[in-house]
């Protein structure tokens, strides 16, 4: 066994780098998150020669800016540019007073496989999908460096995961209840299911793909369904005397909750659900279902009844193999704050509501 770090934990290495505000090399190019790297590192990055923000077709929709590369555009920056600048086109946060930030020269044509492993790479590390880049032939030592080709491949590799506990957890739904926890080998959050009872392996189980809501979940907040669907499925599987509930530890349709505040903040000025991860440079749903199908594989599942309103999640489960027998409608009240954000998940995500 090497001791060499492999290529999933260098790109947990380079997660941690972008957080943090420091570059990583991805082939022969100098890349930093636009969000965290800090004004001294930009002036640095620049010195070295043309640099440019790749950011996805998304966000280049909402600034206008020219897409010349498929699903991500790469805006030409210049050598006296401000990191404000630079954070202005990253962040949405300011579009609606200072909505003409252009005019933008976009660079087309070469390779954008550094562009785009980068792109990738700020997005599992719950960034903003927005990284300065700069070719460079002498980079400095000591930094993380990753091969883009394999490293795009790799990020969108299903992780491992592996279970590393598990104990009885009697719950206010049914006290015959055990918490399992599970680690993904690349390095990103826990994953957790929660087994009601002792259901059989060999009949369809009483399931639900539960993602992490902190907003709702914990503090109760009456802009999503979350916290009532969690309590529902539970109270459901306690009825019933056996289930398992996966929590997916996905907060913000896997966008995480910082850019889940960001997204909410955007909807506070009049955009929906949809618009405002598209406006932050995300896709409608971050989210990989194929978690659940492998917690689920792992606690010796094969058939489920799922409980959900989300058509996605009943193709996702029967595409990774797990067959779904039923699905379950799980409906619970509305009020005046979520009536919007459950009609926007109808008509433009498919939920059955």
């Amino acid at each position: 066994m090497s001791l060499i770090p492999t290529l999933t934990e260098t790109l947990s290495r380079a997660r941690a780098d972008l957080r943090m505000g420091l570059p990583v090399l991805i082939g022969d190019h100098l890349a930093a998150a636009a969000e965290t790297v800090s004004p001294g590192r930009v002036r640095a990055m620049l010195d070295l020669g043309p640099a440019v923000l790749a950011i996805t077709g998304r966000r280049a929709e909402t600034l206008k800016a020219r897409v010349y590369d498929g699903d991500i555009a790469r805006v030409e920056v210049a050598r006296d540019a401000s990191p404000d600048w630079l954070r202005a086109l990253a962040d949405p946060a300011g579009d609606l007073m200072t909505p003409m930030k252009g005019p933008f020269r976009c660079a087309r044509g070469g390779d954008t496989l550094p562009h785009r492993a980068a792109i990738a790479l700020a997005k599992s590390a719950q960034l903003l999908p927005a990284v300065l880049l700069v070719p460079s032939d002498a980079p400095p030592e000591g930094l993380t460096r990753l091969p883009p080709g394999p490293a795009l491949a790799q990020l969108a590799t299903e992780a491992a995961l592996a279970p590393v506990a598990a104990a009885r957890l009697p719950l206010l739904a049914a006290e015959n209840a055990r918490l399992h926890i599970f680690r993904p080998d690349d390095g990103a959050t826990e994953h957790y299911a929660v087994e009601i009872g002792a259901p059989p392996r060999d009949a369809p189980v009483l399931a639900r793909l539960h993602s992490a809501c902190f907003t709702g979940d914990v503090l109760g907040s009456l802009k999503c369904d979350c916290g009532p669907q969690l309590h529902a499925a539970l109270a459901a599987m306690g009825q019933a005397g056996a289930g398992v509930l996966l929590y997916l530890n996905q907060e913000g349709r896997g966008i995480g909750l910082a850019n889940k505040m960001r997204a909410y903040a955007l909807q506070n000025q009049g955009f929906d659900t949809v618009e405002a991860n598209h406006r932050l440079g995300f896709e409608d749903d971050e989210r990989d279902f194929r978690i659940g199908a492998g917690i689920l594989k792992r606690l010796g599942f094969a058939s489920v009844r799922l409980m959900t309103n989300n058509p996605r999640k009943v193709a996702m489960l029967q595409d990774q193999g797990i067959e779904v027998t039923e699905r379950v409608p799980l409906i619970t009240p509305r009020n005046r704050h979520n009536t919007g954000y459950l009609d926007i998940k109808a008509q433009k995500s498919g939920h059955l509501l």
